[in-house]
């Protein structure tokens, strides 16, 4: 199993009206512990695209993040979570060409992890009419990625968007072109994603148990891709998860009743109304109050999330491992912990935990691209 960080930009309002500068403070430590990860033993850095949800995330381009991580890193990957490859948000020509910028300028690290938006917010600010049309949106799109990549002289005629014959340019260095990923939340879009032959990036919220029965979903229907969309299939799956690595368990539990990890849920639900509300939740401005140590050891229990000294966060890992994840993504700055907190943790993490798990330098999308099934 392979792993990395999502920065996500999270910047709560209570911190910022009291901190000047505090919201690019934020994006400059993301960067930071972006380019550290290189030498803690992560293998990718992911970075998302929202839009107007302030809090959440103020992270509208993630390739412009993406390209400072690359400039100060060499081996790690970059890659996006998501891209919203929609025509009225991001023209799929302007999409083909920023990738193939950051293929050619990273040396091969960049993969594209794809979606259609996951608010009404988001969606409606771009003038689509309705959330559900995001589906055939999302979907034209993705088809028509890997043609502008591999075709010398592209030319499409479309229902949300039509390209007369146009070279793009620059082309991929990555051949046939760099993986692919979607977003997933539920049993049809696993399987959806696993007929297309994409990877899938995992964001439904449970315990390692409950994602196995969709990850189970996925990997039979990968199984039996035989016309993935793009030229070959990228047969892996990414899962989240929250992270404080410690050598002092009980530091760490504690820590986590105090930094807001249930303000950040909230704002989720706020936020992001395609994902279903659950009962006990309030109506924002109400939050839900935050854990107890009771409540934080059952979560690490349940493998929900990586909390504690470096056994028991391998303890996790092993969790999200047995349901069958490639790769598990941690994410400790969508909390207020001290950078420094959460700079020492991603060390820890990768100095007692990464090795325990993966042992191999090489990628395993790089697997996947080299056994080309089409």
């Amino acid at each position: 199993m392979e792993f990395g960080y999502f920065a996500q930009m999270f910047v709560p309002a209570h911190e910022q009206a009291i901190i000047p500068g505090y919201e690019q403070q934020r994006l400059l430590e993301n960067l930071e512990l972006s380019v550290m990860c290189e030498q803690f033993g992560f293998k990718y850095v992911w970075a998302s695209e929202h839009h107007f949800l302030r809090e959440y995330s103020h992270m509208p381009t993630p390739e412009v993040f993406l390209s400072f991580v690359a400039a100060r890193t060499q081996r790690i990957r970059i890659a996006s979570a998501i891209v919203n490859i929609t025509a009225p948000v991001n023209h799929p020509v302007r999409t083909a060409e920023r990738v193939a910028m950051l293929d050619n300028l990273s040396n091969g690290r960049f993969e594209l992890g794809t979606g259609r938006g996951s608010s009404s917010t988001e969606v409606y600010g771009f003038g689509i009419p309705h959330v559900d049309d995001t589906r055939d949106l999302w979907e034209e799109s993705i088809r028509q990625l890997p043609r502008m990549w591999g075709d010398d002289i592209y030319e499409y005629k479309g229902n949300s968007f039509s390209v007369p014959p146009r070279e793009i340019l620059p082309r991929v260095v990555t051949k046939p072109h760099p993986p692919l990923w979607v977003a997933c939340g539920n049993p049809a879009t696993f399987e959806k994603a696993g007929r297309l032959g994409l990877g899938v990036l995992c964001f439904t919220i449970g315990a390692p148990s409950e994602l196995k029965k969709l990850i189970d979903v996925y990997k039979e229907a990968v199984s039996k891709c035989t016309d993935p969309v793009g030229d070959f299939i990228n047969d892996n799956v990414m899962c989240v998860t929250h992270l404080t690595c410690l050598e002092d368990r009980d530091e760490a539990f504690e820590l986590n009743t105090r930094i807001g990890m249930r303000y950040y849920q909230s704002l989720c639900y706020r936020w992001l109304d395609s994902f279903p509300k659950p009962e006990g939740v309030p109506d924002w401005p109400d939050v839900m109050p935050e854990p107890t140590l009771a409540e934080l050891k059952e979560q690490v229990d349940m493998g929900i999330i990586a909390v504690g000294n470096p056994d028991d966060c391998a303890g996790v890992a092993q969790q999200y491992a047995d349901a069958g994840a490639d790769q598990l993504v941690v994410s400790p700055m969508t909390t207020t912990m001290p950078f420094a907190t959460a700079v020492e943790s991603m060390r820890l993490f990768g100095e007692k935990v990464i090795p325990r798990f993966d042992t191999d330098p090489k990628y395993r999308s790089d697997y996947m691209r080299e056994n080309l099934v089409r």
